[in-house]
């Protein structure tokens, strides 16, 4: 981790998981001290209690993270809320509660919530408090326009799990646009997101994920956040450049090249709930539902490993 110091962080429900499951690392006191937590110790139903455990330790190993990185840390909101607005604006100031607590300031949080129209819907709501908001699973244009519209401040699309989908299947018509074109489609999804967000003046920040290799970094310079695997940074500080070529690497992605973008009428119409689930389109709606199952799965694994652990040697 020190070889390439991180600028930002994420707690998820994967994060517990591992952290569980190692004999000892950096961030086990931070579980423990939430599975010691007096308030939800006094929690009647299991299921309240595991909940109440599960979002203590999110944001006890988040203000550990805080401690880290100059930058952000973003916290996972469940995604079994993500078809319900109110749920996900009452989660999120939960969580937001229980930050202030261990005094980690507001403007150093963002919130990750899955792009579905209500959570896009909650990240509208939330912007408007002055609490920053990260839209994740971002397959479509649509789901990056909406975001952008309501002020989300970080857009994350997967450009990886996007070229798989179009690699293994048909009927997408953004995806076969992009493969006739002779384009990958998670890069050109990028690209066209970032145009429209930096030549419309939305506020919102682009980040790319999922990236594959050093050449998905050379097509994305110039966006504005990359999460990239440390073999990956490993495998660009080991490149040798010869001397010819030192300066040939292009910044693919600018505010001038936003500017001389073209989008259509249709592109740049205002979202509303049936405009966007009429353009999602096949590989957005494959891969959000399976990336909300895959959550899902994670956080009751979390809740049920709690059940098991609770109460802790200690309490």
């Amino acid at each position: 981790m020190f070889r390439f110091p991180p600028t930002a962080a994420t707690v998820s429900s994967s994060l517990l998981l591992g952290i569980c499951s190692l004999p000892d690392t950096k961030f086990k006191s931070a579980v423990d001290t939430a599975l010691a937590d007096s308030e939800c110790y006094g929690l009647e139903k299991s299921d309240d209690r595991m909940s109440c455990f599960f979002d203590k330790a999110l944001v006890n190993v988040g203000g550990d993270l805080a401690k880290l990185v100059p930058g952000r840390v973003s916290t996972e909101v469940d995604a079994r809320l993500a078809y319900d607005t109110n749920g996900i604006v009452q989660k999120v100031h939960h969580l937001l509660k229980l930050y202030q607590k261990i005094e980690v300031p507001v403007e150093r949080l963002l919130f990750k919530i899955p792009s579905t129209w209500q959570g896009i819907e909650a990240s509208r709501l939330l912007e408007s408090e002055g609490i920053q908001t990260h839209m994740t699973f971002v397959y479509s244009f649509v789901q990056a326009a909406a975001a952008a519209q309501v002020g989300a401040s970080v857009i994350q699309v997967f450009v990886g799990r996007l070229r798989d989908w179009g690699r293994n299947h048909t009927g997408d018509p953004e995806v076969e646009a992009a493969l006739k074109r002779g384009e990958d489609p998670g890069l050109a999804l990028v690209t066209k997101a970032y145009n429209y967000i930096h030549k419309y003046g939305h506020k919102s920040k682009l980040m790319a994920a999922a990236i594959r290799n050093k050449q998905d970094v050379y097509n994305l310079l110039g966006v504005d956040y990359i999460i990239s695997p440390l073999k990956i940074l490993q495998s660009l500080k080991d490149s040798v450049t010869p001397p010819d070529e030192k300066y040939s690497l292009v910044r693919r992605l600018s505010p001038q090249s936003a500017a001389s973008y073209n989008f259509t009428n249709e592109e740049l119409v205002k979202w509303d709930q049936y405009s966007f689930s009429s353009e999602l389109g096949p590989a957005a709606v494959e891969l959000l539902s399976a990336g909300l199952d895959g959550y899902a799965t994670q956080s009751k694994r979390v809740e049920d490993l709690f059940g098991k652990i609770w109460p802790p040697p200690n309490v």
